[in-house]
């Protein structure tokens, strides 16, 4: 999915950590807005448009508007868990439905039972600013779930010789950069920092460089407020032809067509 498809803002309708009894039931009931239960403990038993699907700690359960579902949990495996009920209105302030499946595998994560203890926590204390926060964790939480079941990756884990060396790319790419320079930093020989990299990212060292200087020379010709060349040198082209020439690969336009032509929030490539 495109990041921009996958663009919403969540208002949250409702919001609870739920430490079931065993007497516990969910009543049949349709959903009033887009459902997400988050299991970090226990099992229980769903049933969600007439299909059971029996879920334990690690799982997903979504439920989109309208889908009816009704719910128990086990005496020897208490359900324990994060649920939270929202409506998600995009850009053009319509309705849309993150494409998470009705049930999914997650697993446990330390960093989401985080995100939602700390969203639980301002949603509650209700201090100056909790909704713009609460939307914020759960956007973060929601990212995570992305990641997981979406784009099938976890950003979580992977080598951290390579995730310094990514932040220092990204803190320095104004500057020359050699694979050499970044191995030494991360105490890697040459060789094998390169392979590793490339394992990790799926792209060389290089073509990382080279697209993290592209973005951001894109986003400062979009202010408008640059010429080509002053953008070029900035962001590490001593040649402008090549800055020309790698931008047009990567972006798919000349960098002279990149260049604002609307003052609305939105911006578009000038086509002459």
């Amino acid at each position: 999915m495109a990041d921009e498809e996958a663009s919403f803002l969540p208002e949250i309708q409702y919001l609870v950590f739920r430490e079931c009894t065993p007497e516990w039931r969910l009543k049949p009931h349709e959903s009033s807005c887009y459902d997400m239960t988050y299991l970090i403990d226990g099992a229980a038993r769903y049933t969600i448009d007439g299909v059971h699907h029996e879920v334990s700690a690690g799982d997903l359960v979504c439920l989109r508007e309208g889908m009816r579902k009704e719910a128990r949990t086990y005496p020897g495996r208490l359900m324990r868990c994060f649920s939270v009920n929202f409506l998600a209105i995009n850009r053009n302030g319509e309705s849309v439905y993150p494409p998470f499946p009705d049930v999914s595998r997650v697993d446990v994560k330390d960093d989401i039972v985080k995100l939602f203890q700390e969203l639980v926590y301002t949603w509650f204390d209700q201090q100056a600013g909790y909704t713009i926060k609460s939307q914020g964790l759960l956007l973060l939480i929601l990212h995570r779930f992305f990641e997981l079941t979406v784009y099938k990756i976890d950003s979580m884990v992977g080598d951290c010789r390579i995730k310094m060396a990514i932040r220092y790319i990204t803190q320095h790419f104004t500057e020359r950069l050699t694979v050499k320079k970044l191995a030494e930093l991360v105490n890697l020989n040459v060789a094998y920092f390169g392979a590793l990299f490339k394992r990790e990212t799926g792209i060389s060292v290089s073509r990382y460089v080279a697209k993290l200087r592209v973005r951001n020379a894109e986003n400062m010709l979009r202010s408008g407020a640059y010429r080509v060349a002053e953008v070029a040198d900035y962001c590490g082209y001593s040649d402008i032809f090549h800055f020309y020439k790698q931008f047009k690969a990567i972006v798919g336009v000349p960098p002279s067509r990149c260049i604002p032509i609307s003052t609305s929030c939105g911006y578009r490539y000038a086509r002459n």
